[in-house]
């Protein structure tokens, strides 16, 4: 289906993580682990009844704590927000300007008597259209309030929550679950909220880094792995318990924040691209840090093409659990090139998305050639001119609209060997590639392939879904809009 918003804004919708979604942490409980989600979850709150459907505490948590939505720019505190970054905004602030221009001078006509229309009307007329404007910078402003919740399980402890100490404070809880579960089997998805914007540090961090905000918060996060691993160790746990590290997507290039142009949204070093850019690498290909003494010698690397879907059976094996057999599983165990039993991924095919539209696939031959993982473009983001960005929307769309053009489609598919040229710079043609066309017919067969494997599934992202219903939003008061403070 087609859709503007690829993440849930606000709280108050009904899409989310589906009822029929079996998650490891499900799994894991039904087999006796103590589950934990500490931090993010951002995969919807509740269902139209009422009922906290989607929470992580009915896929399987048995604790949560942290917010159930992102870490919105608006979470700050210097009273900034995304929608400011947006062209919208700006035609947004147009229309108010030829508003009050408009306004003043039908006022000043009707004093003057060029106006026929009565007073009443031409006030009612004037003070409507002011309220459905101010009510746009309302929504923004309440934004915080409304969106940045903290959560204990199922209550509310903060609204908004603060971001200063909020690093340390799910650390803790982090170590507490920890600590309180080291004598049975235990999971603990510890979800950051960094490093996305707001950009904050504690006081410890802020300004360390040469970096700017995002590398004092890149250290802070730093800081708080070592906590939690360094817990692990005390408890003797180190050598049986298996820790995996990485992140969600590549930097967002357009985050720049707007009072002084520090880059917030991170950098993509050699790689092309970015967040939200369908299937350049540089949103996509992500670097992970594991570790499992058990079986994966120190020092190992593994650059084969891997997928965060692989956690999905890597754990199950590792609990000696068995894969869920009424569904596609698409993820591959990774224990096999951790361990060096194979040195070729089983990802044969990898197919990119851009919300729900593919842009791109991947194609390792089973081969093993060093010197070949094949990767095809379908389509690309069209870039604001001179650039390799979206500034001009803030995020890159997925596919044309009624108000524009905003990829590009290509027929052939663009193809680059990433195996040679990660930073996908020198496009492979017919005239320097012998195979072109095989390569090509190969990875439409694979991309074929995988979408017949793909059942369709109600939209979580239309219009319905993400409708703002006010009776649904978590509130914890009814004073000063709806705030409260964390008294744990």
């Amino acid at each position: 289906a087609n859709h503007i918003f690829r993440w849930l804004p606000h709280l108050a919708g009904t899409g989310g993580l589906p009822a029929n979604e079996t998650t490891f942490a499900t799994l894991l409980r039904q087999a006796g682990y103590a589950t934990a989600l500490i931090g993010k979850w951002h995969l919807g709150l509740k269902c139209a009844s009422g009922s906290f459907c989607h929470h992580p505490n009915n896929h399987g948590f048995d604790y949560f704590y942290g917010t159930p939505i992102t870490n919105f720019r608006e979470c700050g505190e210097d009273d900034d927000s995304g929608y400011y970054m947006s062209s919208y905004y700006v035609k947004y602030k147009q229309v108010c300007w030829a508003f009050l221009v408009g306004a003043v001078s039908v006022l000043l006509l009707k004093s003057l008597g060029k106006l026929s229309l009565r007073w009443l009307w031409l006030l009612l007329v004037l003070t409507v259209f002011a309220l459905i404007l101010a009510s746009v910078k309302i929504y923004i402003v309440q934004l915080k309030t409304w969106t940045c919740v903290l959560m204990e399980n199922e209550n509310i402890v903060e609204q908004p929550y603060s971001l200063k100490n909020l690093t340390p404070s799910l650390v803790n809880k982090s170590v507490k679950f920890i600590e309180d579960n080291a004598d049975r089997p235990f999971f603990l998805f510890h979800s950051f909220l960094k490093v996305h914007t707001a950009l904050y540090a504690d006081k410890e961090f802020e300004g360390r880094s040469r970096h700017g905000r995002y590398g004092d918060n890149v250290e802070e996060m730093d800081w708080a792995v070592g906590r939690i691993l360094d817990v692990i160790e005390k408890k003797g746990l180190s050598k049986k318990t298996f820790v995996y590290l990485t992140s969600d997507n590549g930097g967002h290039v357009e985050e720049i924040s707007v009072k002084d142009g520090q880059r917030e949204g991170g950098h993509n070093g050699i790689l092309r691209g970015g967040k939200s850019m369908g299937g350049w690498d540089g949103g996509i290909r992500m670097a992970t840090v594991l570790r499992w003494p058990k079986d994966v010698r120190p020092g190992t690397v593994v650059d084969e093409p891997t997928s965060h879907m692989d956690v999905f059976p890597t754990v199950l094996r590792l609990a000696h659990l068995k894969i869920p057999a009424d569904r596609v599983i698409d993820g591959r165990d990774l224990m096999p090139l951790l361990t060096g039993n194979k040195t070729v991924s089983d990802h044969q095919f990898l197919v990119h998305y851009c919300g729900s539209t593919i842009h791109a696939a991947r194609y390792r031959p089973p081969t093993g050639e060093s010197a070949a993982v094949w990767k095809a473009h379908y389509t690309t983001p069209r870039w604001d001119p001179g650039t390799e960005s979206c500034q001009y929307e803030f995020l890159c769309q997925c596919e044309d609209t009624w108000r524009g053009p905003w990829v590009d489609q290509h027929d052939p598919p663009l193809l680059f060997n990433i195996a040679k040229d990660p930073s996908e710079r020198n496009p492979i043609t017919p005239d320097s590639e012998p195979k072109f066309a095989e390569i090509i017919a190969t990875i439409d067969k694979g991309v074929k392939h995988h979408v017949l494997s793909v059942e369709k599934v109600e939209n979580q992202f239309s219009p319905t879904k993400l409708m703002w219903r006010p009776w649904l939003h978590p509130w914890c008061g009814y004073s000063s809009f709806f705030s409260c403070s964390n008294t744990l």
